[in-house]
């Protein structure tokens, strides 16, 4: 599975960003004498209502839609490991006030305050990857949160609080990293959600103004001639399914990597681990390939 959502987001990834060399209709030329004409030789997946080339929007619209994706997730994924890893390392009141706020915003359905905040701030990109970047690092906080919270106990975390270690020092150099799997297999899985909730708030005509082509937005124009010409929902329809299916066929494929490596332990990092193992004194054996507990003790 992951090396399909792999080999998947790879071509759509080059296809964006090729795609004015890979087609020869600029997205916002228009022929109105050929307005909803089926695909064919030359516009293989038709035009829209205004005589656009639905490829080369859909092409476009899929920069627009990886961008939104891509920002919105590294900005709610560094919020959610700042907050969480506070919340897991200082735990007691920290925590409980965290952790309810979490709570209160999850109680909300997402896509909701999503629209709320761009009604209110007013549809354009810039606030579409606000409103989600806003409501989504709870998620990525209770994830880091969890990680954070088994981590503090390792033993090497202790050593490095024991001789005085600061505490950004002791978060960024050993829990942060123990935690990093778990946060990237949510960043790979939320993505695949942000172009979705990007897809929807075009769709109700707050996201990606026109002229900008936008998937939610080309399904919404086309779902007037859903009847007569389906090619305008279908095409962009389906950019939408093969993508948010690719995004999360590569994170359960990462999270199932992670929990092989990882061998269903909930130990340290095998770094760490490899680090302790390397420098225990290794049993030697006699002849009879018996351990020779004398020897070992002397050495």
């Amino acid at each position: 599975m992951r090396n399909a959502g792999v080999f998947i987001v790879t071509v759509v990834v080059l296809a964006a960003i090729a795609g004015p060399w890979l087609v020869q209709f600029d997205p916002s030329a228009q022929e109105l004498a050929l307005r909803l004409e089926g695909p064919s030789t030359l516009h293989w997946f038709g035009l829209d209502e205004l005589g656009r080339d639905i490829l080369s929007r859909v092409l476009s619209g899929a920069r627009v839609s990886l961008v939104v994706g891509l920002v919105v997730v590294s900005v709610s994924a560094l919020i959610g490991a700042a907050v969480g890893s506070i919340a897991g390392y200082y735990g007691g009141i920290v925590d409980e006030a965290i952790s309810r706020f979490i709570d209160i915003l999850l109680a909300f359905p997402g896509l909701l305050l999503a629209i709320a905040l761009v009604a209110v701030l007013g549809p354009s990109l810039t606030n579409v990857v606000l409103a989600l970047a806003s409501i989504g690092w709870v998620g990525y906080a209770r994830v880091v949160r969890a990680q954070v919270l088994q981590a503090r106990e390792f033993e090497y975390v202790v050593a490095a609080h024991a001789i005085g270690a600061a505490t950004p020092r002791i978060l960024i150099r050993h829990i942060l990293p123990a935690a990093f799997p778990a946060l990237t297999v949510q960043a790979t899985l939320g993505m695949g959600g942000a172009i979705l909730s990007e897809a929807a708030l075009s769709f109700l005509g707050l996201g990606v103004q026109p002229p900008t082509p936008s998937w939610g937005a080309m399904i919404n124009y086309g779902r007037v001639h859903v009847l007569d010409a389906p090619h305008l929902t279908v095409f962009p329809g389906l950019a939408i399914a093969v993508v948010v299916l690719a995004l999360n066929l590569l994170g359960d494929g990462l999270r199932d990597s992670v929990e092989e490596r990882s061998g269903g332990s909930k130990g340290p990092p095998l770094r760490y681990q490899r680090a302790r193992r390397a420098s225990l004194p290794l049993p030697a054996r006699t002849t009879s390939g018996r351990v020779d507990a004398q020897r070992t003790q002397d050495t």
